[in-house]
């Protein structure tokens, strides 16, 4: 190395040096304001609300705003949601269940949304991802409510339709999912264990690639994986999470059918979020079984300017042939023409329930 090229090095390298230095000051001393919001909150009798999602949400959205590269938005996004779970931690670690084991997309999206330092609790099913905040074992819950590929997740719908649980935000990903095996290559490979889910989403990819191999659905990708590693004539259709948290390498990637797979993720509570400046209502309704009822019910969106973003039916499980519909509209509940709208549907439905307001997902 030239003496020229060392030294232009070196002076890069000293200022890389002073800023790490900043930065590591002016992050303990945003660690020690936020222990101090703690303090403040104690003080005031509101310790209980240690997480505020339209507050985190406001924060990213300035952040984008103010952001003038080079590191993308995205970047961006991750890097301070990691600094807001660690300064958040300092008040009250957050406990997090999910459909597990660890490994699995609802893993990846806790992280998403909650960072690193949340205290990740993997559950055996949906039903116990909301038990286990329901008896207070655990702050918040996150769960696959649809995607894009394969529609609403039945489990959650139905079980959203008795918690009194709140939703508090939404995380949207990008599902990749990738062949996971320790065999060489495709030709060793027998059988395929994935969700079934994942399985239908690289349908014509397994047809194509691995036409006699045999496809077996399990409970989880990662579930997968664990079996996958121990098989070495079995491959796994997982995602990255898997992939590093069993040791697998990836025969192939981003197997999916479709390449804008994505899944939404829903965040449960004991209390939906307060306003943003952007943000989505949930609620769940049932019509009268007469004609033109449905329709009855949506007009006071249109009559409000409220636009509705998603409307789901799903079977009432206490009548037969009748229908409860979920909807998600644009604004807070708190929002002046949401509040019209929604005293107005109260009037028409025959049941209605407001299942949370939150911000839309940052990314």
């Amino acid at each position: 190395m030239s003496d020229a090229l060392q030294k232009a090095l070196s002076q890069v390298r000293d200022e890389i040096d002073s800023i790490d230095a900043d930065l590591l000051a002016l992050l303990n001393r945003r660690a020690r304001c936020a222990r101090h919001v703690g303090e403040i909150k104690s003080q005031h009798g509101d310790a209980g609300f240690v997480y505020r999602a339209e507050r985190e949400a406001q924060i990213l959205r300035r952040l984008q705003e103010l952001n003038p590269g080079p590191l993308p938005n995205d970047n961006v996004t991750w890097l301070f949601r990691q600094v807001m779970s660690l300064c958040l931690s300092l008040e009250q670690p957050l406990s997090v269940a999910f459909l597990g084991p660890l490994g699995t997309f609802s893993e990846s999206a806790a992280v998403r949304h909650f960072g690193h330092a949340a205290r990740l609790l993997p559950q055996m099913s949906i039903d116990d991802v909301f038990r286990e905040v329901e008896a207070g074992h655990a702050n918040f819950a996150v769960v696959p409510i649809e995607n894009s590929t394969e529609g609403a997740i039945g489990r959650t719908l139905d079980l959203l339709l008795t918690t009194p649980l709140k939703i508090c935000g939404e995380v949207v990903l990008r599902i990749h999912q990738h062949l996971l095996s320790t065999a060489p290559s495709l030709t060793g490979i027998k059988r395929v264990y994935s969700h079934a889910q994942s399985l239908a989403q690289c349908h014509e990819w397994l047809n194509r690639a691995l036409p006699d191999a045999q496809r077996i659905p399990v409970g989880s990708n990662a579930q997968a994986a664990q079996q996958a590693a121990a098989d070495p004539e079995a491959a796994a259709i997982a995602g990255d999470a898997a992939a590093e948290r069993y040791g697998l390498p990836k025969l192939a990637v981003s197997i999916e059918d479709e390449p804008n797979n994505t899944t939404r993720f829903v965040v449960l509570g004991r209390h939906d979020a307060g306003p943003s400046g952007r943000d989505k209502t949930s609620l769940v309704m049932s019509a009268p079984n007469r004609t033109g009822a449905l329709g009855y019910l949506l007009a006071p969106f249109t009559d409000a300017g409220v636009s509705m973003t998603r409307l789901e039916s799903r079977p009432a499980r206490h009548t037969l042939w009748e229908y409860v519909f979920f909807v998600d509209i644009e604004g807070h509940r708190d929002d002046p023409a949401v509040r019209v709208a929604l005293d107005e549907l109260a009037r028409r439905a025959a049941y209605l329930k407001t299942l949370g307001s939150y911000p839309v997902a940052v990314f």
